[in-house]
């Protein structure tokens, strides 16, 4: 086939001092002068790069094979100054990097082919392409990128002077039925998976120990260890101070039977002697280290405290443990060569709880910085709700990012607040890395860092736990360690709004949210906020629960004032589902056809409504269904009940039964909850449901 190409001689060729970020907004203090042109071989894109946890990217172009050189800073130029073809919008720095690498991959992979032009590419060679990325079994997202940026030189070749694909690569790459538009579509679906909950209870329970209980006493020991590094004194010239000095020290040693400090955890001698940390006790002691090693009288006299009180394992610092399990102290001390790894410990805990209790991203954490967060008080001055400030960059029109807030509860407010003490005073961000003092940096740790830092914790707490036996570790998922992703965390608090609110996870840390309209604040003042992953995964949730529904052929399954009318809905999206001969098994197929042929019934935990709007006495003139948050169920018309809301129901009226008893209530509050008691018996005596009977196993339809 023939290039389509625009000649060469109708396109201008870009100058080779053409600054190829001269359309993107620059971090502060750089100027565009600085910045990489046209004609070097490698473009360095961090000045355009906003986020602050991104690692330094370039495009190094002599990677490429030199025949496609040309072509591909073309195509990059084009990309970076937003010089588009009609029809395509302008790709972030980050997500033009990324493309870059893809096709680089395919450049080489033809040059290795003995390709020495584009245009003289074959429709067998795409096809070629395409089986060989399939070939490296990738996630088929993962393909469908590859060869969505290699179709680029395609699209792209109004703009490109030397050399062009010779054909759109789509249509041999993608079937153009719908089996190959559902391949698209499941390409843009949410992957992520959540995190299972026999995983993550234990992991939010170890991380709030942390955050809650032994972050003072890792605090306290960074302090401690801070303050010994901070002075070395002069060496001593005349030899009775530091005789006086040690002298002191290790009777302390003697008088608290406390084995001295080991160097390392090597138990091989140091030059005949023992392995004993002199630097650790010249520092505790006030003196300098080398006044001791260069008199033979000072180690007399630690070789006589050693005699007596013997090496410990460590070096270890003095700093009291407060916090306990178990009543045991959860440490039996802080050696000093555990502060680095438990002050990454700790930013990890913090991290678990800030992520998975606010629905923030990674980038939306990693820009935190100190004074974030806001309290407000009630007349009392007590903290009644807390507001976390960040900047958030997904779905917004600016790669600088957006201001936004995230209403938060008292736990990440505690996280913060550990946060803020973790982090040295003159550093700005909190998640920067790593806290350590001498050694931190200003820019926090990258995604992959932090990723491999929440598994750590995890494989931390495994250890922990198998040491000193006990049962609350985090459990294996198919005989292998769950592996956790900054992602994954949204992706679980949403679909623990959506499936379970108010079960065992959200029962354990406090949180109890039962609507989207509840958690207003956590999706933020950002445009790509929580709330429309939390409705996504509602709306999957009530598919699910339809098809249960559906799928369950009990006589009589529904019952309340609108009982009938729900099972004629339901029959309906039966006869709907149904072929000749076949019935629908697929739940994912069977969800498409509920949603096609929606039958307006909402299950929830108490009633299922069987929604008409003219008889609804939730009806919002802002909804186009039912708010279940405003339901009136013991007087609406639209309510049905399975076997799960009966049994919700009974449960609430034993409890109710179990408060009413105690003697110590207000009278006033009692005749409250007596009649409401009285009415929701009534109300389910009125449906002839029995009050007493026993409903059988709930099938969770609720």
């Amino acid at each position: 086939m023939t290039s389509l190409a625009l000649p060469k001689s109708d396109l201008a060729a870009i100058p080779p001092t053409a600054f190829v970020l001269r359309s993107r907004p620059l971090r502060d203090h750089i100027e565009l002068v600085t910045t990489s042109r046209f004609s070097d071989n490698i473009w360095v894109l961090t000045p355009a790069v906003h986020q602050v946890h991104k690692r330094q990217i370039s495009l190094h172009f002599l990677d490429v094979p030199i025949q496609f050189r040309q072509t591909v800073k073309e195509l990059f130029f084009a990309l970076l100054v937003i010089d588009l073809p009609p029809g395509h919008k302008e790709s972030r720095v980050v997500t033009i990097y990324a493309r870059f690498l893809k096709i680089k991959k395919f450049l080489v992979w033809v040059a290795q082919r003995g390709g020495t032009a584009l245009d003289a590419l074959t429709p067998q060679d795409l096809l070629d392409f395409r089986a060989h990325i399939k070939s490296e079994r990738n996630s088929r997202g993962n393909d469908l990128a590859k060869l969505a940026s290699v179709r680029l030189l395609w699209q792209f070749r109004s703009k490109l002077t030397s050399g062009t694909l010779p054909l759109d690569p789509h249509p041999l790459w993608f079937d153009a039925t719908v089996h190959g538009r559902r391949q698209m579509s499941q390409a843009r679906e949410n992957r992520t998976p959540r995190i299972p909950e026999q995983v993550l209870a234990p992991l939010m329970t170890w991380a709030l120990r942390w955050v809650e209980d032994f972050a003072d006493d890792v605090l306290q020991a960074r302090s401690d260890w801070a303050d010994l590094q901070a002075t070395v004194p002069d060496v001593d010239r005349t030899r009775g101070v530091t005789t006086r000095r040690l002298s002191a020290l290790l009777s302390e040693y003697r008088a608290d039977r406390r084995p001295l400090p080991r160097v390392g955890r090597t138990p091989k001698p140091i030059r005949g002697r023992a392995p004993v940390n002199l630097n650790h006790l010249a520092r505790e002691a006030g003196v300098h280290q080398e006044t001791i090693r260069q008199q033979h009288r000072y180690w007399h006299l630690i070789q006589e405290a050693l005699d007596d009180v013997g090496l410990d394992n460590a070096t270890y610092l003095r700093t009291p443990i407060r916090a306990s399990l178990d009543s045991e102290p959860w440490l039996r001390a802080v050696a000093t060569d555990d502060i680095g790894t438990l002050l990454r410990r700790l930013q990890s805990a913090c991290y678990i709880v800030i992520a998975y209790l606010s629905g923030m991203r990674d980038a939306e954490i990693k820009h935190l910085e100190r004074g974030c967060l806001q309290r407000w008080c009630d007349e009392d001055g007590e903290p009644i709700r807390y507001k976390l400030t960040s900047q958030a960059f997904k779905g917004e029109n600016t790669p600088l990012g957006v201001q936004a807030t995230w209403v938060v509860n008292a736990t990440v407010a505690r996280a913060v607040d550990v946060l803020e003490r973790l982090v040295p005073v003159p550093q700005r961000l909190l998640f920067a890395s790593p806290p350590v003092p001498k050694r931190t940096r200003g820019k926090p740790k990258e995604s992959h860092a932090t990723v491999n830092d929440i598994n750590a914790f995890s494989a931390w707490v495994n250890d922990y736990c198998a040491e000193r036996r006990r049962s609350d570790g985090i459990p294996t998922v198919d005989g292998r360690p769950w592996r956790f992703t900054t992602r994954q965390f949204r992706r679980t608090l949403a679909w623990s709004i959506a499936r379970q609110p108010g079960r065992s996870i959200a029962g354990a840390i406090q949180y109890r949210h039962h609507s989207v309209q509840m958690f207003e604040g956590y999706a933020g003042t950002s445009s790509s906020g929580f709330r429309q992953e939390v409705e996504a995964e509602q709306a999957f949730t009530r598919g699910d629960q339809l098809c249960d529904l559906v799928l369950d052929a009990t006589p009589g399954r529904l019952a309340g004032p609108a009982g009938e009318e729900a099972e004629a809905r339901l029959k309906a999206i039966a006869r709907d589902v149904q072929f000749p001969g076949k019935v629908i098994a697929d739940r994912k197929r069977l969800q498409r056809h509920i949603t096609r042929h929606d039958p307006h019934v909402y299950p929830g935990e108490f009633v299922t409504c069987v929604y008409n709007p003219d008889r609804a006495l939730c009806r919002r003139a802002e909804t186009d269904g039912p708010s279940l948050q405003h339901c009136q169920p013991l007087a609406c018309r639209n309510v049905a009940l399975t076997t799960s809301n009966i049994d919700a129901f009974r449960r609430w009226l034993v409890q109710m039964e179990e408060r009413l008893g105690d003697p110590t209530m207000a009278p006033y509050l009692r005749g409250r909850l007596a009649q409401r008691r009285d009415e929701v018996a009534q109300f389910l005596a009125d449906n002839d449901i029995p009050k007493g009977a026993n409903g059988g196993a709930a099938n969770d339809h609720g």
